[in-house]
């Protein structure tokens, strides 16, 4: 088996990533998930694995943002959209992936720690790749105006320094 790691521009990788992203999630399913209304921000960096035949496999978006963590300013980073074409699931592409995208993450001199949402189905998932629960308070832009962000659980990766698991996080945009 035979890969392409790449860490792309999140524009310049959106049009590869799209198709996939769509097959993954597609819009009758996204009406059905508990965040399938969110509005979403756009990745700034893209890791895209292809397989030996040029197929995208795997999709996950680098995020970089400054946040304020109980009032005060940080610099953060985090994942979001992980998606593994179904014909390619189970074979490790989307360890693979993160593992990139945590690489990226921790060479950005100003990140001081990573955030991703995910479903209860993955906690596992990332728990065993050194990811903890935020069990504090989320707040995130939608277009109706600042809210709670609750529709998915938050976990929390240390970089520079030991990553909150508590407090009041307000990502000051878009959630990812």
């Amino acid at each position: 088996m035979s890969i392409e790691i790449e860490v792309v521009s999140g524009d310049g990788g959106w049009s590869r990533a799209e198709t996939l992203l769509e097959q993954v999630w597609p819009q009758a399913e996204m009406d059905k998930l508990s965040w399938g209304h969110v509005t979403w921000a756009e990745a700034d960096l893209r890791v895209l694995i292809e397989t030996d035949d040029g197929t995208l496999a795997c999709h996950t978006g680098i995020f970089f943002r400054t946040v304020t963590w109980n009032g005060q300013k940080v610099h953060i980073t985090g994942i979001g959209g992980v998606a593994t074409h179904p014909d390619h699931r189970r074979r490790g592409y989307a360890s693979i992936a993160i593992e990139a995208a945590v690489q990226t993450m921790r060479d950005h001199d100003a990140a001081q720690f990573a955030l991703l949402f995910c479903e209860p189905h993955n906690f596992e998932f990332y728990q065993s790749r050194g990811w903890q629960p935020f069990t504090g308070d989320i707040y995130a832009e939608q277009p109706e105006g600042r809210i709670r962000f609750q529709v998915m659980a938050p976990f929390v990766l240390d970089l520079k320094r030991r990553a909150p698991t508590l407090g009041t996080l307000d990502l000051c945009g878009l959630p990812w």
